[in-house]
C-alpha cells in the first residue's frame, strides 16, 4: 500500500460523507416534517369537528324524537279538548294542558331549528377540513415521492463508492486503516494530507525543515502538528 493511495481513498471517504450529509439534510426533509405535522393537526381537528358533527346528529334525532311524541300527545290532547262532553273544570285543565304543549312544542321546534343551523355550520366546516386534509395528503405524497427519487439516486451512488472502498481498504494493513479510521473520527474526516513546500495539506501549518525530518522519521509519517498521516 503506497501512503498516496489513502489520499484517494480519503476522496472516497470525504464524498462518501458529503452524499449521506446530503441524504439527510434535503430540503425536502424540513418541508416533508412540517407538512407531516400539519397533516396530523388537521386530521385532527377533522376528527374533533366530525365528533361534535355526530354529537349533534345525536342531539337532533333526540329532539327529533321528543317532537314527535310531544306532536302526537298534543294532537290527542286537542281532540279531546274539541270533542266536548266534559265539564267546564275539565275543559279548562284540557285548555291549559293544550296551551302549555304548544308551548312546549314551540320551544322545541326552534331549538331543532337552531340545531339545523348549527349542523348546516359543522357540516360545512368539516368539508372544508377535509379539502386541507386531502391537500396536505397530496403535497406529503409529493414530498415523499421527491424525496424518495433523490435517495433512489445517492444511494445508487454510495452504493458504487462503498463498493470502490472496498476494493481499496483491502489492500491496507490493518494497522494502517485503524490508525487512518480513528483520524477521520477525531479531524473532521481528513485524515491524510500532502506535504507540499512544507507545508501540511490537514492543517496547513508550515513544517520546520528538523520538524520534516522528525515527521518522516515516523511510520508512517506524521505530522508534528496535527498528527495527521503524511504523504511525503
Amino acid at each position: 500500500m503506497i501512503l498516496s493511495d489513502l489520499l484517494d481513498l480519503q476522496e472516497v471517504d470525504i464524498e462518501i460523507d458529503r452524499l449521506l450529509n446530503t441524504r439527510q439534510s434535503l430540503p425536502e426533509l424540513e418541508e416533508y416534517r412540517r407538512t407531516h405535522a400539519r397533516r396530523e393537526e388537521t386530521g385532527r381537528e377533522l376528527q374533533r369537528l366530525r365528533d361534535d358533527l355526530r354529537a349533534l346528529d345525536l342531539e337532533l334525532d333526540k329532539g327529533q324524537g321528543e317532537l314527535d311524541i310531544l306532536e302526537a300527545k298534543l294532537n290527542e290532547t286537542e281532540t279531546r279538548l274539541f270533542a266536548g262532553g266534559m265539564s267546564s273544570r275539565e275543559t279548562e285543565h284540557m285548555r291549559l294542558e293544550v296551551q302549555s304543549l304548544r308551548g312546549q312544542r314551540d320551544a322545541l321546534e326552534e331549538k331543532i331549528l337552531g340545531l339545523l343551523d348549527r349542523r348546516d355550520e359543522l357540516a360545512a366546516a368539516v368539508a372544508e377540513a377535509e379539502r386541507r386534509v386531502e391537500e396536505v395528503a397530496a403535497r406529503e405524497e409529493e414530498l415523499e415521492a421527491r424525496i424518495a427519487e433523490t435517495w433512489r439516486k445517492i444511494d445508487a451512488d454510495l452504493a458504487r463508492l462503498e463498493a470502490r472502498k472496498s476494493e481499496m481498504v483491502a489492500a491496507v494493513p490493518d494497522d494502517l486503516l485503524e490508525l487512518y479510521e480513528d483520524l477521520r473520527r477525531h479531524k473532521e474526516g481528513v485524515a491524510v494530507g500532502r506535504l507540499e513546500h512544507g507545508v501540511c495539506g490537514g492543517c496547513h501549518l508550515t513544517l520546520s525543515p528538523s520538524e520534516q525530518a522528525e515527521a518522516a522519521r515516523s511510520d508512517p509519517p506524521r505530522c508534528v502538528h496535527c498528527r495527521r498521516i503524511l504523504v511525503i
